[in-house]
């Protein structure tokens, strides 16, 4: 397996990976990595000839209420899971390498960046963005990786894929889930004992309000405030919000037509996590 950090050197890594017809498949991280990046990695594995990983903890996706500094780090042990996972190339730059001292320019992708947490997390969607542009730059995979759990990142990205006719595919991975629901992510490990076991209301609520689309029910707000009841009832919480969206515009939908998002973001004691789920009012439920 192959470390670099510097643009030179990757791009001299994967040029030698081209020309031995191997396409090119990205998986971006910021490290920390759990079973929901594993999960990435191995459909690139499935899929492409040469899989690279970038870990870099991305400053400009941090707002002032954020932890950027706190952001948990394990370069040997995410090292360690790349190796095994039969990762090719780690890209894992200082972050000199992807911004310039001075740099000022920003990718903004309108509308879609508005809604769910683009309000409570402002400017968080162009650091993604920007970021993301300058990794594709870097490594120009031919396809990339995103999980499913990051429902509005994922169609933010897709969007500025569209629009900018970058020659790079994306793929959406299912979101990776542990025995009672919860999605997995690096925030789990800020829980105690009992808002983990609070936590798994947030799956139950989208699973209520999966089965009551598909059962007929048609007005969001309904499907909504019972979710809203299911969570509060399970322990003390804080909720951003619980919304059923459309799937690719990111936008309210108040009577379900079509398949449908219902996303949500919480806060249970300090953590904020946030889950969704695609439902398709066209299926019944058995």
């Amino acid at each position: 397996m192959n470390v670099t950090r510097d643009i030179a050197s990757t791009r001299a890594a994967l040029a030698a990976a081209r020309q031995a017809g191997r396409p090119i498949a990205l998986v971006p991280t910021m490290g920390a990595l759990h079973a929901g990046h594993r999960s990435l990695i191995e459909a690139a594995r499935r899929d492409a000839g040469c899989v690279v990983v970038s870990i870099f903890v991305n400053p400009t996706q941090f707002g002032p209420r954020d932890d950027y500094v706190r952001y948990p780090h394990d370069e040997s042990g995410d090292l360690k899971q790349c190796e095994e996972a039969g990762v090719d190339l780690v890209f894992f730059p200082p972050v000199e390498a992807m911004y310039e001292k001075d740099a000022v320019t920003k990718v903004n992708v309108g509308r879609l960046t508005e809604t769910l947490c683009g309000p409570f997390r402002p400017g968080h969607f162009d650091g993604v963005t920007t970021v993301v542009n300058t990794l594709f730059n870097i490594v120009q995979p031919d396809v990339a990786y995103f999980g499913q759990k990051d429902a509005q990142q994922l169609a933010i990205i897709k969007r500025m894929v569209r629009d900018l006719r970058m020659p790079v595919r994306i793929v959406a991975c299912p979101t990776v889930r542990e025995p009672d629901g919860l999605a997995i992510s690096s925030r789990n490990e800020n829980l105690s004992d009992a808002q983990r076991r609070q936590a798994a209301s947030l799956y139950g609520a989208l699973c209520d309000a999966g089965d009551r689309i598909r059962g007929g029910e048609r007005d969001a707000a309904v499907v909504t405030r019972e979710m809203q009841r299911i969570i509060t009832e399970a322990g003390p919480a804080r909720v951003d919000y619980i919304s059923v969206v459309d799937p690719e515009t990111m936008q309210p939908v108040a009577n379900v037509a079509a398949p449908v998002l219902v996303a949500l973001a919480v806060h249970i004691g300090a953590t904020r996590l946030i889950d969704n789920l695609r439902v398709d009012p066209g299926v019944r439920s058995p």
